[in-house]
């Protein structure tokens, strides 16, 4: 995931915010994706981002885990299912990359199958 290139001629779309465990979107914290012809770069800037791929959007083990430390960056591809879980000290923020003139698109989209964090699925189960 790290060994991603984005391609030299993209530019930042949008940038967001630092997001803490106080205040990070509950659509991070469960199974989205960037869309087509977008990268997400999520940069830790403390603490500590755990970052979960997933094969498709029902997969609900891992493919690929990637632990992003304070002062290192991950991207995930366009159209990669995937979720995050922040460390109690986690600062982080995501730049989202795509090709120029694409202005009016879309940058991700959240599941409609995992729409709340995969650990609150299987109490429900129970």
């Amino acid at each position: 995931m790290s060994d991603l290139i984005i391609p030299s001629h993209w530019k930042i779309r949008r940038s967001t915010h630092f997001f803490t465990k106080d205040n990070i979107p509950s659509a991070l914290l469960t199974h989205h994706n960037t869309a087509e012809g977008v990268y997400g770069q999520i940069c830790v800037m403390q603490g500590t981002v755990t970052f979960y791929g997933f094969a498709n959007e029902v997969d609900t083990t891992a493919e690929k885990t990637v632990v992003i430390q304070a002062g290192e960056f991950a991207v995930s591809p366009p159209q990669y299912w995937h979720r995050v879980e922040l460390s109690d000290d986690a600062q982080f923020n995501i730049n989202f990359w795509a090709e120029p003139d694409t202005q009016s698109k879309a940058l991700f989209k959240s599941s409609r199958i995992h729409n709340q964090p995969i650990e609150k699925l299987f109490e429900q189960a129970e």
